[in-house]
C-alpha cells in the first residue's frame, strides 16, 4: 500500500532555563552558559509533526490532528515555564527532552502507526528530531 508523509507545522511560547541539580553551579554555567540564568529565558517553538498516510479512504484525518496537537501540546507547553510541567521537572528541559515528551503525548493519541516523527525547532541553529519505536 502506498504511504504519503504528512507535517503540519504547530506553534507554542514558553520559557525555560537549562539547569541540573546533578551539577554544581559552576558546572551547570560551563555545560549551559546563559541558558542557565536563574530568571530563564524563551523562544518561540515551532513543532513539526509528521504522520503517515495512505491514499484514498485511508487518508490523515488533518482536523483531527490539528485537534489532538493544540490540545495536548500547544495548549499545555503555550506561555508555561517548561520546567514547572510535571513530565519535564526531573529532566533538563533540552531540545532532545522536549521532543521526547512531545512523541510521548502524541503517540497515544493518534491511530496506530500514524505517528510518523516530531520535530521541534527551538532557534534558528537548534532543530530537534525524533521517530520512536511505532
Amino acid at each position: 500500500m502506498s504511504q504519503i508523509h504528512v507535517t503540519r507545522r504547530y506553534r507554542f511560547c514558553a520559557a525555560h532555563r537549562l539547569h541540573t541539580d546533578q551539577l554544581s553551579p559552576e558546572e551547570n554555567w560551563t555545560a549551559f552558559g546563559k541558558c542557565n540564568n536563574p530568571n530563564g529565558h524563551g523562544h518561540n517553538y515551532v513543532v513539526l509533526v509528521t504522520v503517515t498516510s495512505g491514499v484514498g479512504q485511508d487518508a490523515c484525518n488533518l482536523d483531527r490532528l490539528d485537534q489532538v496537537v493544540c490540545e495536548k501540546i500547544v495548549e499545555r507547553f503555550d506561555h508555561q515555564d517548561l520546567n514547572g510541567d510535571p513530565a519535564l521537572t526531573a529532566l533538563t528541559t533540552t531540545g532532545e527532552n522536549i521532543v521526547k515528551l512531545i512523541w510521548e503525548i502524541l503517540k497515544p493519541e493518534l491511530s496506530q502507526g500514524r505517528l510518523h516523527k516530531v520535530g521541534v525547532i527551538e532557534t534558528r541553529d537548534n532543530y530537534f528530531e525524533y521517530a520512536g519505536a511505532n
